[in-house]
């Protein structure tokens, strides 16, 4: 069972998260070496592979960089859940197939170390000690689906092209005869 890792204060920043002077690579199992090293040294030493930090609002804020979600799901980390996140921070996790989930009292929910059963498809987290359990925003299925690619390039690699083109003109928008050229109009 996966282990929280509370990281309680508001406005964690991407610097924190992997601070800039590891960014010399792309490389995940690189970037994990350092992951929220400034914040605390030992937590790339208690972290498993399937855990799940716990953080305060605005998670991810500051820079645009890719590398504070590499750092993090290279460290083994499976989700971060936080009240909300920065707004680019969210979309980079989207994008590279991370579970970033917005769940309001999550701090207060746990506390460092403890146990949790996350449910992705029932949009709960319950902490296993407490029995304590709360409701998160549901993740879109698209963005479930990229998670499981692996990410957005993973994604797009595995679908054939024509068959999102094809699934994007044929959305229901598209058949109820907006006006759209080629739509017959039916006369009574």
């Amino acid at each position: 069972m996966p282990k929280v890792h509370v990281f309680a204060r508001d406005h964690i920043n991407t610097d924190e998260i992997i601070p800039a002077r590891h960014l010399t690579t792309d490389v995940e199992s690189e970037l994990a070496k350092y992951a929220m090293e400034d914040y605390d040294k030992d937590f790339v030493r208690r972290v498993q592979p399937g855990d799940i930090i716990v953080a305060g609002a605005d998670f991810g804020c500051g820079s645009s960089r890719e590398h504070a979600v590499w750092a993090l799901r290279g460290a083994g980390v499976a989700a971060v859940i936080a009240p909300n996140f920065a707004r680019i921070y969210y979309r980079n996790s989207i994008n590279n197939g991370f579970l970033a989930l917005e769940c309001d009292g999550i701090v207060e929910a746990f506390q460092d170390g403890d146990p949790a059963d996350l449910d992705l498809m029932g949009g709960t987290i319950t902490n296993t000690r407490t029995g304590q359990q709360l409701t998160f925003v549901p993740v879109p299925q698209f963005a479930l689906d990229v998670q499981q690619a692996g990410g957005w390039l993973e994604y797009m690699k595995a679908n054939d092209q024509a068959a999102l083109e094809a699934e994007t003109l044929n959305a229901h928008s598209t058949q109820a005869g907006h006006g759209h050229p080629g739509q017959e109009e039916q006369h009574a």
